[in-house]
C-alpha cells in the first residue's frame, strides 16, 4: 500500500510537471511586445531569445512556429550564452525605440544585439551542407568577416582572394577551437553603418555559461538542430530581449 502511494505521487508530480511545462511554456507567446510587433507579417518562424537581465551572460531561446496566427513553441528550451556585456540594443527590422538606459550596440562592445534580425544564410567548415535549407556558405581559410568600420567590406563576410583589401583588422572563419564549425550570420547592422556593430553569428558555444565576443552561442548538438530546423521560405527570425519587457 505505502509502495503504490508513493508511486501514486510519483506519477502526480511528473504529470504537474508536464502540465506546467505544456500551459506555461509550449503554449506561451512570451515575445517582448516592443518587438513582437515588428516582426513581417510572412514571418513564420522566430528563434525567440530572451535574457535575465541585460547584462547576462546567460539565456534560452525558443523555437517559436506561426500556426494559423497563433505562435506556438516545438520544443523544450535551449540553453545558449551571450556577449561578455549582456545585451545592446541592436539596428535590425525593429522600430521601437529602446527601453530607457538600454545600451547601443557599438562595435567592439562585447555585447549581443538585442531587437530582431533576419538570418540571411548559414555557414560552416563542411563543403556543402544538404540538410539545411538555409543559403550555405562553405569556410576555406580565405573567408573573413570584416569588422574594420573603415572599410567598404565592412559587417561583410568575404573571400579575401577576391576582394581588394581595405581593411586594417578582421576575423577569421575557420578557427582553431572550431566554434565556427556550424554557424549562421546574424543581420544586426543590415546597411553597415559603421561602428554600429559587425560580424554578429549563431555559432557553438566556448562552453556552459561562457560568454561570447558579442554572438549568441549554444552547444553544437542544439546549434545543428537550429539550423536545421530554419527554413527560409518561412522567414526565420531572431528576436533577441529581457525576460521582464512586458509581453
Amino acid at each position: 500500500m505505502k509502495r503504490s502511494r508513493i508511486l501514486m505521487i510519483a506519477a502526480a508530480a511528473a504529470l504537474g510537471a508536464a502540465l506546467i511545462w505544456w500551459f506555461g511554456v509550449a503554449r506561451e507567446p512570451l515575445m517582448p511586445r516592443m518587438l513582437a510587433q515588428s516582426l513581417p507579417d510572412q514571418c513564420r518562424q522566430v528563434l525567440l531569445v530572451l535574457a535575465p537581465d541585460e547584462r547576462s551572460v546567460t539565456a534560452q531561446m525558443w523555437l517559436l512556429e506561426n500556426n494559423e496566427g497563433e505562435w506556438e513553441v516545438v520544443r523544450e528550451p535551449i540553453d545558449c550564452t551571450l556577449g561578455h556585456q549582456g545585451l545592446a540594443w541592436g539596428t535590425g527590422e525593429h522600430t521601437a525605440a529602446p527601453p530607457a538606459g538600454f545600451r547601443i550596440k557599438r562595435e567592439g562592445d562585447k555585447c549581443s544585439p538585442a531587437g530582431v534580425f533576419r538570418i540571411p544564410f548559414a555557414f560552416g567548415v563542411a563543403p556543402t551542407a544538404s540538410d539545411l535549407k538555409l543559403p550555405y556558405t562553405p569556410l576555406t581559410p580565405s573567408i573573413i568577416g570584416v569588422d574594420d568600420p573603415k572599410s567598404r567590406y565592412y559587417n561583410q563576410v568575404v573571400d579575401n582572394t577576391k576582394v581588394p583589401r581595405d581593411w586594417d583588422s578582421n576575423e577569421a572563419m575557420v578557427r582553431h577551437d572550431r566554434l565556427y564549425e556550424w554557424g549562421a550570420f546574424i543581420a544586426n547592422n543590415p546597411t553597415c553603418t559603421p561602428g554600429l556593430g559587425s560580424c554578429i553569428f549563431l555559432h557553438i558555444w566556448p562552453g556552459p555559461g561562457k560568454g561570447t565576443a558579442g554572438c549568441t552561442a549554444m552547444s553544437p548538438e542544439n546549434l545543428k538542430e537550429v539550423l536545421t530546423w530554419l527554413d527560409p521560405a518561412r522567414e526565420p527570425r531572431l528576436v533577441q530581449g529581457v525576460e521582464t519587457w512586458e509581453k
